[in-house]
């Protein structure tokens, strides 16, 4: 029970640390520090012209004005599944598409619709710091399943088998994660999938770095190797923010089998009503689009994945793999843990952070955030100059310890 002012549902909840980190960071620019942050989880572009064009022409009509329908405009919808069907290997309608205020709110209201106090829910980590949380918001129990360098990140049905019980309902699929950049093999994806139809679980697949992959156009899509059965407990979570650096839009999306798609849309109805129509209609110009038209920040992030992998894996004491999509590097600075700064050990990768931040002025997210300490997390959404000069900040700081 809530002891304060505050419900204990609420004070048991724990902030996003990716946003606060990024937040102290941009504090610090604000006031002129000299600081270099990897702290952010979204693209350094800017939202491409022809999307805030259609913004612009949206906002003078009078039809977004007012309020739309709960699920999303019709256009929109009609896109989304459009392209789920050639994104995801899911053949929906429009019906079964519920435009959310972001991938965020999308996760959110997935697990509210599905889940039952005490439901179990396996969450492969490292994982996205908001899952558990909204896991328990919902009254479900988060449950981690460890991954490391050693796995590429990755769970297997064999390790998924030692975490389940009888109360496990969900597993969420991310693919490519944040924050390891790892992306499931077709092969991989179809052994996860069976996995989950065996045991009769329900899937959240957050697909939200989808096309953001190397060697590959995109990810493998669990809903194309699900089976039939499969498919009738697979819910899609997705959004524009990271394809087509748009998180400032708070535009995402759920698509779900049709009886779970009208729980998400009873639920929005009373939470928010409609999204914001100015942000929907310059969605539908980004669906709408040739993928040509946002290739150049693929082509970035590629280029800068390159840049910052090499530049870690040159840190004596720092061991990574090569990402397969998003834009993060995860190195494991586990060696360097054991050093000393100013007569103490450093011992956790949390306080690594903090002293890179006061000491290097480079900001970073400790493995803490995301169940795997002994790791950081770097986003190499950021200019080339500033990957050279940052990775060369740590690296100093690392050489002096």
């Amino acid at each position: 029970m809530a002891t304060g002012r505050i419900s204990a549902r609420i004070e048991q909840l724990n902030e996003s640390a990716t946003l606060a980190i990024d937040a102290t960071a941009k504090s610090m620019l604000a006031r002129g520090v000299d600081l270099i942050s990897f702290a952010a989880g979204e693209p350094d572009f800017e939202t491409p012209d022809f999307i805030v064009d259609a913004a612009l022409e949206a906002a003078r009509d009078p039809r977004n004005h007012h309020y739309t329908a709960a699920a999303g405009l019709p256009e929109l919808r009609e896109l989304i599944a459009e392209r789920t069907g050639v994104l995801s290997g899911l053949a929906v309608e429009p019906s079964q598409v519920i435009v959310t205020n972001g991938g965020k709110h999308a996760v959110y209201s997935a697990m509210m619709t599905l889940l039952d106090e005490g439901d179990e829910v396996l969450i492969p980590a490292p994982y996205w710091v908001t899952y558990p949380e909204v896991v328990r918001l919902a009254g479900g129990v988060p449950v981690a399943v460890p991954t490391d360098l050693s796995t590429a990140f990755k769970v297997t049905p064999e390790l998924l088998e030692r975490y389940c019980t009888p109360r496990t309902k969900m597993l969420i699929h991310v693919s490519p994660s944040n924050p390891t950049g790892a992306v499931y093999s077709e092969v991989e994806t179809a052994a996860i999938a069976e996995f989950a139809d065996r045991k009769g679980l329900y899937v959240v697949s957050d697909e939200i770095y989808q096309q953001l992959t190397y060697g590959m156009e995109c990810a493998p899509a669990i809903g194309s190797v699900a089976s039939k059965e499969l498919s009738q407990r697979l819910i899609l979570v997705n959004g524009v923010a990271k394809t087509f650096a748009m998180t400032g839009w708070r535009v995402g999306w759920v698509v779900a089998p049709s009886d779970i798609a009208k729980g998400v849309v009873k639920l929005q109805s009373q939470l928010c009503s409609n999204v914001a129509n100015i942000s929907q209609r310059a969605s539908i110009a980004a669906l709408a689009a040739d993928a040509e038209a946002t290739r150049y920040m693929r082509d970035a992030f590629a280029r800068r994945r390159q840049s910052i992998i090499t530049l870690l894996a040159a840190i004596d004491g720092v061991e990574v793999m090569w990402p397969q999509g998003a834009f993060y590097a995860f190195p494991s600075v586990e060696a360097i843990l054991h050093k000393e700064f100013e007569g103490a050990a450093i011992g956790s990768s949390y306080r690594l952070a903090e002293l890179l931040l006061e000491h290097a002025k480079v900001a970073v997210i400790p493995g803490e955030a995301f169940d795997a300490p002994g790791y950081l997390r770097l986003s190499y959404a950021l200019s080339d100059e500033g990957i050279v000069d940052g990775v060369g900040r740590i690296a100093d700081f690392v050489t002096r310890l």
